[in-house]
C-alpha cells in the first residue's frame, strides 16, 4: 500500500545510469532537456518515431516547441515500425548524416528508442552499416547523446544499454548492449501511456514480467535483480487489470510504467536468457508478431523448465501471479499452468499454434537461436543449460496450451 502515500502528479528525477524525469507531466522536462543540448553545442538532432503515437499523444507537441524555443533544428524519421529492421536504421542514419544531426530523441516504445540507440552509433560511425552492427563486424565505443521519449510500459529501453533489431534477409534479430548507448536522459510521462490499445497495454507489461523473471533466474542474477523482480511482478499484478478496466487510469499506468522501468533496470544487471533468446526468432520470421505477445506464448513453457533450477527464487517472485508455489522442484508443472492462467486471465491466451507455428517450426526455430548473433550467449546464462534439447522442449511446449 505505500503507493498511496507517492503523489503520481509530482514529476520525480530518477537517476540510474540514465537521468529519467518520471510522472505525470514529466513530458514537461524536455524544455530542460532541450537547453542541455543545446548548451552541449547541439544544434541538430533527428527525432526517431512511428508513424502515429508520437503525435496522438501529445508528446511531439511539447518536443517539437522546446527544440524550436532552444534553436534546435531537427529531422524527422518517421518509419520505425515494430521490430524495428536494418532498413529503418540505414535510411534513418542517412537522413541524420545528410542533416548533420549531432543527436537523437526517439518518441515510442522500445522499437523507436532501440532503433535510435543504432543511429546514435552509426552517427558516430558513418562508414559502418546497421548489418555490421548487428553482425557484431566492429565494436562500438562511442555513440551520440541519445534522449528517449517513452511511450509505453514494458520496454525498458529507456533505462539501459540495450537494443534489437531485426535483419530481415538473414530473419536474425540479434540484441547489442554497449555502454555508449545508455540513454542521457529519458522520459515516462504515464499520460502518454493511456492511449495504449488494450492489447498492447497487456503485451508491454508481459514484457516487463519476462524481463525480471529472466533477471531473477539466470546465472549471474544477483540480490538486486532478484529484488527488483518480486516488486515489478507485484505491481504488475495489481495494476495491470486496472489499466484493462480504465485505459485512463493514470495511478495504475504510474506503477505500470514504474515496474517497466525497474524491468530495464533489473535485466541490465541479471541479463536475459531463455524466453527473449526464444521469442527472437519468432518476430524475426513473423514481423507482425507484437514481442509482448511472443513472450507471453513461451513464458508457461519456460517456467516449466527454469522451476526445478531456482525453486526458491522463482517460488518468491512469482507470488503475486502463482501464490502458493512450493520452493521444491516438484512444483514445476504447478507453477507453469499458475503462470499460464494468470495470462489467461488477463486475456493473453494465444499459443504458437495460434500464431501459424507448428510442431515441424521447432527445428528451424531452435536453428535461428543458435545462428543468430548473441542469442547463443543468452542461453549459455540460462539456468538449465544451453542444450538444444532444452530450447526445443520449450518451444515443443509452447505449440499449444499446457
Amino acid at each position: 500500500m505505500w503507493e498511496k502515500d507517492i503523489n503520481i502528479n509530482e514529476v520525480k528525477e530518477i537517476r540510474t545510469r540514465t537521468t529519467v524525469y518520471f510522472g505525470v507531466g514529466a513530458i514537461k522536462k524536455i524544455d530542460d532537456i532541450a537547453k542541455v543540448l543545446k548548451d552541449k553545442g547541439i544544434d541538430k538532432v533527428i527525432v526517431m518515431s512511428g508513424r502515429n503515437a508520437y503525435k496522438a499523444t501529445g508528446a511531439w507537441d511539447y518536443v517539437e516547441k522546446a527544440l524550436k524555443d532552444h534553436g534546435i533544428g531537427y529531422v524527422n524519421y518517421a518509419e520505425v515500425t515494430p521490430n524495428p529492421n536494418t532498413h529503418h536504421v540505414n535510411d534513418a542514419t542517412k537522413l541524420a548524416k545528410d542533416f548533420g544531426a549531432k543527436a537523437v530523441i526517439a518518441i515510442g516504445g522500445g522499437s523507436p528508442t532501440d532503433a535510435g540507440k543504432s543511429v546514435a552509433i552509426l552517427l558516430e560511425y558513418p562508414e559502418k552499416t546497421a548489418e555490421e552492427l548487428y553482425d557484431f563486424a566492429f565494436t562500438p565505443e562511442k555513440a551520440v547523446p541519445i534522449v528517449s521519449i517513452n511511450l509505453t510500459h514494458g520496454t525498458g529501453t529507456e533505462t539501459n544499454r540495450f537494443a534489437v533489431v531485426t535483419n530481415l534477409e538473414k530473419n536474425f534479430k540479434p540484441a547489442i548492449a554497449y555502454d555508449c548507448i545508455y540513454p542521457m536522459f529519458a522520459i515516462d510521462d504515464p499520460q502518454l501511456m493511456t492511449k495504449l490499445s488494450p492489447k498492447q497495454t497487456r503485451y508491454v507489461s508481459i514484457d516487463a514480467v519476462n524481463h525480471v523473471v529472466e533477471a531473477a533466474t539466470s546465472a549471474v542474477a544477483s540480490p538486486y535483480s532478484i529484488s527488483l523482480a518480486k516488486q515489478v511482478i507485484e505491481l504488475v499484478a495489481k495494476y495491470l487489470p486496472k489499466a484493462i478496466a480504465n485505459p485512463e487510469d493514470l495511478e495504475a499506468r504510474y506503477y505500470l510504467a514504474y515496474a517497466a522501468m525497474m524491468g530495464g533496470v533489473s535485466f541490465d544487471n541479471g541479463l536475459l536468457h531463455y524466453t527473449h533468446a526464444l521469442e527472437h526468432p519468432l518476430s524475426a520470421v513473423k514481423p507482425e508478431l507484437a514481442h509482448g505477445l511472443g513472450l507471453a506464448i513461451l513464458l508457461p513453457a519456460v517456467i516449466k523448465t527454469i522451476y526445478k533450477d531456482r525453486p526458491h527464487v522463482l517460488a518468491d517472485i512469482l507470488a503475486p501471479i502463482a501464490p502458493g508455489l512450493k520452493p521444491e522442484a516438484s512444483d514445476a508443472d504447478r507453477a507453469a499452468k499458475l503462470v499460464q492462467d494468470w495470462l489467461f486471465s488477463v486475456d493473453v491466451k494465444e499459443k504458437l499454434e495460434d500464431e501459424g507455428f507448428t510442431d515441424a517450426d521447432v527445428e528451424k526455430l531452435t536453428d535461428l537461436v543458435y545462428t543468430t548473433p548473441s542469442l547463443g550467449g543468452l542461453i549459455d546464462i540460462g539456468p538449465s543449460g544451453n542444450g538444444r534439447d532444452v530450447v526445443e522442449t520449450i518451444y515443443k511446449n509452447s505449440v499449444r496450451p499446457l
